[in-house]
């Protein structure tokens, strides 16, 4: 799993049948403090997440194809869970260091 910050939508005119009828959106990987690490990516929505919105990304293939229940799926990343809030004794002690 990954915390993740949703950046938004993307829309596509043409895609793979097994994306037919998913939203797809852009998430932001984050460390321990909620600062961006990584570079973004794309993942499946499957809680109605939206900009802004920390979220919890699962990246494992098997997951993915047991939440959709299809054998084989081109999908790798599903956000499964929204996050209401974050704290961490690392996060705080980033914050305050920085200050």
């Amino acid at each position: 799993m990954k915390l993740c910050r949703v950046l938004g939508n993307v829309v596509a005119t043409e895609k793979h049948p097994a994306y037919h009828g998913l939203t797809l959106l852009v998430v932001q990987p984050l460390d321990a403090a909620c600062d961006d690490s990584g570079a973004s990516f794309l993942a499946v929505d499957r809680v109605q997440a939206g900009p802004g919105d920390t979220v919890l990304v699962n990246q494992e293939g098997n997951g993915a194809r047991q939440l959709f229940s299809i054998d084989k799926l081109p999908i790798r990343s599903v956000i499964v869970g929204i996050v209401d809030d974050v704290s961490s004794r690392r996060g705080a002690e980033d914050r305050a260091a920085s200050r």
